[in-house]
């Protein structure tokens, strides 16, 4: 082939047959009614596991870097404001029912589900730091929340 035929063809057509070798294998979307799903790899989560021993400063810390740090995107929002408006005035029972409640759930869909009452929520998470979040994520004042509050909050002082 010569030089200027070389220098008119575009970079993708000369990178095709390298990309059609790099693309990765086709994974499951569950767009596609029939696909049973087999080619998914389910990975196991450890099991929650309690720690009675934490002090509360160290369990708050704790849950609040877990509520920003989720994975998905709309439960990083939705709990991290959770965290800032609620972690420091709840009671030890209150945040060990939220340390359960981000935690022992394999799906954060199923929690962000619960949250915004799209879906029913279980029994054993149905409680008042439930309905605390539920309220929250009503969003009853119209607020814009496109990303996680700054911890500057963390900060300041209540005085």
């Amino acid at each position: 082939m010569d030089r200027s035929r070389l220098c008119s063809l575009s970079r993708l057509t000369l990178c095709r047959p390298v990309l059609a070798m790099l693309r990765a294998p086709r994974g499951y979307s569950g767009a596609s009614q029939g696909d049973p799903g087999k080619d998914v790899l389910e990975m196991p989560l450890p099991p929650w596991k309690e720690r009675p021993n934490e002090s509360l400063d160290t369990k708050r810390a704790r849950l609040l870097y877990e509520s920003r740090k989720r994975g998905m995107l709309e439960n990083c929002i939705l709990l991290s404001l959770f965290a800032k408006e609620n972690l420091s005035r709840m009671d030890e029972r209150q945040l060990n029912l939220y340390d359960q409640l981000i935690n022992v759930p394999s799906n954060d869909w199923d929690i962000y589900y619960w949250a915004t009452e799209a879906k029913p929520t279980p029994a054993v998470f149905d409680n008042e730091v439930m309905a605390m979040l539920k309220e929250l994520a009503k969003n009853k004042k119209k607020e814009q929340r496109l990303r996680q509050p700054d911890l500057e909050y963390l900060f300041e002082s209540t005085n």
